[in-house]
C-alpha cells in the first residue's frame, strides 16, 4: 500500500463532532426496513409506525376516586343513596337531583352527575324510613374527580410516534390499544474490528507483551445495549494485507467500528487503508481525553468509526459518537446524550485544554460524585469501579467541595 499523507484537519470540540456524526448519518439511513415482533419483545426497539388510539380513552366518563357521584349543586346537603356502581359494571340510569350513587374508582359516572365526592368527605346515615342517605358537608366543584370521555386521548389521535424507542409505558400503551404484533425498525448490523499484533483471544493465556481482546467483547455488549446486532470480525494484524480484506468485510454491514491503529504511529494503518478504499473522513481528531485520535468517516454509504484502542478511550468514544450514529441507523427520531449533574465530595483538578471524561462514582442518592483514581485509558479495573464519567470542561481547571459538574452514565 502506498504511503498516504492525510489532509490536515483541525481537532473538533466533542459537541461539534457529535453534531457532524448525526447530520452525516441521517441521510445515509433512507427508509429503514421494519419488522413485526411480539408485544413482549418490543421493549427497547424503535417503533416503525405511528400508533393511534383505537377508541376514546377513557371510553366513557370514569370516577377518579372512591366516593359518591352527585350533582354539584346538591352539595352541601343530605342526599338519597340510590345504589352503587363498581369498575367493570355498566353505567346506572341518569342521576336525579337530590340523589347520590356510591361509586368506586374507575367505575362509569352516571349521566346527570357532574362531580364525585371522596368517601372521606361524607357521612353515611339513614332517614326516618330507614333508607340510605349520605351527608356531604362541603361544596363540590363541577367536574371534580371525573375523568371525562376522551380526556386522555381521542379516537384516531397519535399516541406514540414513529421513531420512538419503546419503554415500559409505551408497552402499556400498545397493550391498551390491542397491539399484539408491534412494527419496529430492523436492527442495524454493526461490524466490530479490533486491530493489533498484541491482541490474543480471551481464552488464551497472554504473554507479558500481549493483551486479551477485551475491546471486541466490550463493544459487543455496547452495541447490543444500543439496539444493534454486533458482528465481531477476526483481529486484524498490523499489515495492510491483513487489514484491507477485513475492512472490506466490515463495510458489508450497516456500520463499521474499528478499534486501534487510528493514531499517527508507523503501524497505525487504519486510516491509510480506509482512504485506499475511497473513504471520506469527516473528522480525525476531537478535543477530548481519552479519545483524541477518534475518526469518523463514510465509505460506500456506510458510517465508519476509528476508535482509539485503549479500552477507556473505546468506551467513551463509542458512547459519544458511535452510539448516536447507531441510534440514527435504527430509526431513533431524537438521539440524545443525557447529562446528569452531581456535586463533588472532595476538591478536583485537571489540566484544562481538553474536555476530559474521567471515571467517577455517583453516590446512591444520585447527588454526589467522587473521582476514581486511574492510570489512564488502559486501566480497565478503574472503569469497572466507576458507574459514571465526570465531564471536566476544557476551560475550567478546578472544582471545590460541593461544586456541581456534569456526568454521563455508563452503558
Amino acid at each position: 500500500m502506498p504511503t498516504l499523507t492525510p489532509p490536515s484537519t483541525p481537532a473538533l470540540a466533542f459537541e461539534e463532532a457529535r453534531s457532524i456524526v448525526l447530520r452525516t448519518t441521517r441521510p445515509l439511513l433512507g427508509e429503514p426496513a421494519t419488522e413485526h415482533v411480539d408485544l413482549d419483545e418490543a421493549h427497547g426497539r424503535v417503533l416503525g409506525n405511528d400508533v393511534h388510539a383505537d377508541r376514546d380513552y377513557p371510553a366513557l366518563r370514569r370516577s377518579l376516586r372512591d366516593g359518591f357521584a352527585i350533582k354539584s349543586h346538591d352539595a352541601p346537603g343530605t342526599l338519597s343513596v340510590r345504589g352503587e356502581v363498581r369498575a367493570g359494571e355498566r353505567g346506572q340510569p341518569a342521576l336525579m337531583s337530590g340523589e347520590a350513587v356510591e361509586i368506586m374508582t374507575g367505575a362509569p359516572v352516571p349521566d346527570g352527575a357532574d362531580a364525585v365526592v371522596m368517601v372521606e368527605h361524607t357521612v353515611r346515615s339513614r332517614n326516618a324510613d330507614g333508607a340510605a342517605t349520605v351527608v356531604i358537608d362541603r361544596p363540590a366543584d363541577t367536574g371534580q374527580f371525573i375523568n371525562e370521555q376522551g380526556a386522555e386521548a381521542r379516537s384516531g389521535s397519535i399516541l406514540i410516534r414513529k421513531g420512538t424507542v419503546l419503554d415500559a409505558s409505551h408497552i402499556a400503551t400498545l397493550a391498551m390499544t390491542g397491539t399484539i404484533h408491534v412494527p419496529v425498525m430492523r436492527r442495524p448490523s454493526v461490524a466490530i474490528l479490533a486491530t493489533g499484533d498484541e491482541i490474543v483471544p480471551v481464552g488464551d493465556t497472554p504473554q507479558a507483551h500481549q493483551i486479551r481482546n477485551s475491546n471486541a467483547h466490550m463493544l459487543t455488549a455496547l452495541v447490543r445495549a444500543s439496539g444493534g446486532l454486533p458482528v465481531v470480525l477476526p483481529v486484524a494484524r498490523d499489515t495492510a494485507d491483513a487489514l484491507v480484506p477485513l475492512l472490506q468485510e466490515g463495510l458489508r454491514h450497516d456500520l463499521l467500528i474499528v478499534t486501534g491503529g487510528v493514531s499517527a504511529g508507523k503501524y497505525d494503518l487504519v486510516k491509510p487503508a480506509l482512504r485506499e478504499l475511497g473513504t471520506e473522513f469527516l473528522f480525525e481528531r476531537v478535543r477530548i481525553q481519552p479519545g483524541q485520535p477518534t475518526a469518523f468517516a463514510v465509505c460506500n454509504g456506510k458510517p465508519v468509526f476509528g476508535l482509539p484502542g485503549n479500552p477507556g478511550s473505546t468506551l467513551i468514544t463509542y458512547q459519544l459518537f458511535a452510539r448516536p450514529a447507531l441510534d440514527v441507523l435504527r430509526g431513533h427520531a431524537e438521539p440524545i446524550q443525557p447529562f446528569l449533574s452531581a456535586r463533588f465530595e472532595a476538591p478536583f483538578k485537571h489540566k484544562g485544554g481538553l474536555t476530559r471524561f474521567l471515571p467517577a462514582r455517583l453516590s446512591d442518592d444520585g447527588q454526589h460524585i467522587r473521582h476514581i483514581s486511574w492510570q489512564g485509558s488502559s486501566d480497565v479495573p478503574a472503569l469497572a469501579r466507576a458507574n459514571v464519567f465526570l465531564v471536566a470542561d476544557h476551560d475550567r481547571l478546578a472544582w471545590e467541595l460541593g461544586d456541581s459538574i456534569r456526568v454521563i452514565e455508563k452503558l
